[in-house]
């Protein structure tokens, strides 16, 4: 074979699997954040990237713990939305106090912009959820919006956090609707891995799906079904329980490393098309791409036992099942159709399905998982 015959011969896609380096979750795990730094070599400056409400939640017990490890920090405001003026306004922080490492501590948005910020300066990320609201801490990507509270695009990362330090302590004293929309990103994840695997498509690392990723998505699925009910009924009464502790891992370890490594495809372009409509910035991220799974099974014309599993587990923990419940109840057929057309954009994870994705198609699917929803009691 020739030296060009070789280039262009086509090559397998290999198969990528990647996590965080180190998870820790517990109950009162803030309290050895600072042992857990040291032992991981992780000494600072640190730069902490949290809210007024979260500093003041937290600020005697980071000062306590990273005080005895020996490692100083400042803390950087957080203002709510993860925008590419709030990574710059990071980014100068964390030069100008010359940290080494960047903790993220509060929700799925302080976390990503505290991940971009470490990104772009090359220094060590840990992320410390005080929700279990999304699958973002453990991945290697952040999602950026623009002012208006609109999808803007990916950041796609090198590696991994360094560490994902979770205190189900916190979390158990959080609304409940945070858990819940947590549950809602994680129910896509089995789904949508499943159509990439099924596909042949590439998963978020641009490789193809291990049998681990597979496993471990649908593991999620399943800790779902069985303990999600139970969890939420943990969160409302502030109790740290045995099933708050494996949908806390299902939402944030299990669903995060499902759907990275696992890949997505149709729930969450739908969710990236909803933030075009300014009657869902409201609703958190997995509100948003639970519909969208509905829409997503309805487009891939997946048994009708299945969309009914999902709308009734869905009910059963307050998930959305209608546009009235992500705030379109009154839509027109001209915003449904920009819904769709966003959906579908170039580069989109709609286009990881084994069939093309038409903006045509989604419109009938948004419209179709919304009346077939309705009508299951």
């Amino acid at each position: 074979m020739t030296d060009q015959q070789d280039l262009n011969t086509p090559r397998p896609m290999l198969a990528v699997f990647c996590s965080p380096s180190r998870y820790v979750q517990g109950a009162n795990a803030t309290a050895e954040l600072g042992s857990v730094l040291s032992a991981m070599g992780l000494t600072g400056p640190a730069l902490i990237v949290a809210s007024a409400r979260i500093e003041a939640e937290l600020g005697a017990t980071w000062a306590r713990t990273l005080g005895s490890a020996g490692i100083p920090f400042v803390v950087h405001r957080f203002n709510g939305e993860c925008t590419q003026d709030e990574i710059t306004a990071g980014v100068a922080a964390a030069r100008a106090a010359g940290s080494t490492t960047v903790i993220g501590a509060g929700g799925g948005k302080a976390l990503d912009t505290s991940r971009a910020i470490a990104a772009e300066c090359s220094i060590s990320a840990v992320n410390c959820p005080t929700l279990a609201s999304s699958d973002a801490p453990c991945s290697a990507l952040s999602v950026v919006y623009s002012a208006d509270g609109s999808f803007d695009r990916y950041l796609f990362y090198r590696r991994n956090p360094d560490l994902v330090l979770v205190d189900t302590t916190i979390i158990a004293t959080a609304p409940a609707r945070y858990l819940v929309g947590g549950m809602g990103d994680a129910l896509a994840t089995w789904f949508e891995a499943r159509t990439v695997i099924e596909a042949h498509r590439p998963n978020q690392l641009q490789g193809a799906t291990t049998r681990a990723a597979e496993a471990l998505a649908k593991l999620c699925y399943e800790t779902l079904l069985a303990d999600g009910p139970a969890a939420l009924a943990a969160v409302r009464a502030n109790s740290v329980t045995p099933a708050l502790e494996r949908i806390v891992e299902a939402n944030t370890l299990l669903s995060g490393l499902g759907f990275e490594s696992g890949g997505l495809a149709i729930a969450h372009s739908v969710h990236n098309g909803l933030t075009t409509a300014s009657g869902t910035h409201s609703f958190l991220h997995g509100e948003k791409v639970a519909f969208g799974l509905l829409v997503q099974l309805v487009v891939e014309g997946r048994p009708h036992s299945e969309f009914v599993d999902v709308v009734r587990f869905s009910r059963a923990v307050g998930l959305p099942t209608s546009l009235a419940e992500v705030g379109l109840a009154d839509a027109d057929l001209d915003l449904l159709q920009v819904i769709a057309a966003r959906t579908v954009s170039a580069g989109e994870t709609a286009h990881n399905e084994p069939f093309t994705v038409s903006a045509s198609m989604i419109l009938d699917g948004i419209r179709g998982a919304d009346s077939l929803a309705r009508s299951i009691s």
